[in-house]
C-alpha cells in the first residue's frame, strides 16, 4: 500500500480564536473566490448570530461552513444575497460591529479554556482535520501488533489475529472467535507496509472523525474490514494482513460521498484520487509483489457504495 499525503487545506476560525463547536455538525453552504469578501460575509453572519468558519481550498476558493443545522437555510439565502451585492454598506457595517463582539467572546473563551482541558489538548492536530482519537487507537493497535510479531517476521506470535489457521471453512470463527473477521487489519509484514498504511489511515480516518464522527468511522472500519478480509480469504487463503483493504474502503467512501454530497465536508484532491486508482491497478500486475488485491477491491467497492447511498439522504 503506497501513501500520498492528502492535500491539506488551511482552516481559519471565525467565531473567536478557537471554534468551540463540534466539526461533525458543520455544513458547507458555498464558496467565495475573494478572501476579503469571504471574511466580510463571515462577519455579517456573526453579527446575525450565525456561527461560521472559513476554509481555504485551493481548487474552489474560500469555503463557508455553518455550525447550526437549523440556520443552514437562512445562511444560504444570505450568501445568495451577498453574492448579488457584496459592496452593500450593510456588510461593511457588519465588519465594524463584529469586532467588539468577538473581543468580548474571546475573553469568555480564554476563561473557559483555563478551566477545561478539551480533547484537542489530548490529540494535537497532525493534519488539517486533527488527529481523531479512534484513528489514533487503530494506529497504536497496529504498531503494537507489529512489535509483538517481531516487526512482521514472527506470525506464530500473533496467530490468533489471522482470519483462520486452516485452509478452508473458517472453523475458528464458526466456533465463536468472531474477532478474526476484523483483526487481520492489524497485521503487517514489513516496515514499509505498516508505514504507508498508517500514513493513509491517519489522513482518511481523521477526516471522517473530524467532519462526521468517531462512531461513523468505527462502523465503516468494522464493516469494511470484515468484508475485505473475507474476500481476501476466499481468493487468497488465510495468511494475509494489513490495513489496506480498510484504507481503500475509507478512500472510496470519502471520494464518492464528497462527490455527490459536497456539503458533507469530505473531499479528496483529484490528484490524490488518480494516484490511488493508479496504485490499485498497479498492484494487480504483480510488479509490487504479494498484495491483498481482493481486500483492496472489496474495500473499495464497499466504500464507494456506502458513500453513494449515504449521500442520497442529504439530497
Amino acid at each position: 500500500m503506497w501513501a500520498i499525503s492528502l492535500e491539506a487545506s488551511q482552516e481559519f476560525p471565525i467565531h473567536g480564536a478557537e471554534l468551540s463547536c463540534n466539526l461533525s455538525v458543520m455544513r458547507l453552504i458555498g464558496h467565495l473566490d475573494n478572501e476579503s469578501y469571504a471574511r466580510t460575509f463571515a462577519d455579517f453572519l456573526y453579527v446575525q448570530g450565525i456561527e461560521s468558519r472559513l476554509e481555504h481550498q485551493k481548487s474552489d476558493g474560500w469555503a463557508i461552513w455553518v455550525v447550526e443545522e437549523d440556520r443552514i437555510t437562512q445562511a444560504t439565502d444570505l450568501l445568495t444575497a451577498f453574492r448579488n451585492g457584496p459592496d452593500d454598506p450593510k456588510y461593511r457595517r457588519a465588519v465594524k460591529d463584529a469586532a467588539p463582539l468577538r473581543a468580548e467572546e474571546e475573553k469568555g473563551e480564554v476563561a473557559y479554556r483555563k478551566r477545561v482541558v478539551g480533547r484537542r489538548h489530548l490529540f494535537r492536530p497532525l493534519t488539517a482535520y486533527g488527529f481523531g482519537p479512534l484513528t489514533f487507537l487503530l494506529i497504536a493497535a497496529s504498531v503494537v501488533t507489529f512489535i509483538i510479531s517481531n516487526f512482521g517476521t514472527n506470525n506464530e506470535a500473533i496467530h490468533s489475529l489471522f482470519i483462520s489457521e486452516f485452509g478452508s471453512g473458517l472453523p475458528e470463527i464458526r466456533a465463536g472467535q468472531v474477532w478474526r473477521l476484523i483483526t487481520p487489519m492489524f497485521v503487517h509484514f514489513s516496515p514499509m507496509h505498516i508505514i504507508f498504511n498508517m500514513w493513509w489511515l491517519r489522513d482518511l480516518g481523521s477526516m471522517i472523525e473530524g467532519r462526521q464522527s468517531s462512531l461513523q468511522l468505527l462502523l465503516l472500519v468494522v464493516v469494511i474490514a470484515a468484508c475485505s478480509n473475507l474476500a481476501q480469504y476466499y481468493f487468497g487463503g488465510p495468511v494475509f494482513g494489513g490495513m489496506s483493504g480498510v484504507v481503500y474502503g475509507l478512500f472510496g467512501y470519502i471520494w464518492i460521498r464528497g462527490k455527490f454530497d459536497p456539503a458533507s465536508g469530505l473531499f479528496l484532491h483529484p490528484t490524490t484520487v488518480t494516484m490511488m486508482i493508479i496504485w490499485f491497478f498497479l498492484c494487480l500486475t504483480n510488479l509490487i509483489g504479494h498484495v491483498a488485491n481482493a481486500a483492496h477491491g472489496a474495500g473499495l467497492v464497499i466504500g464507494m457504495a456506502w458513500g453513494y447511498l449515504s449521500s442520497l439522504r442529504h439530497h
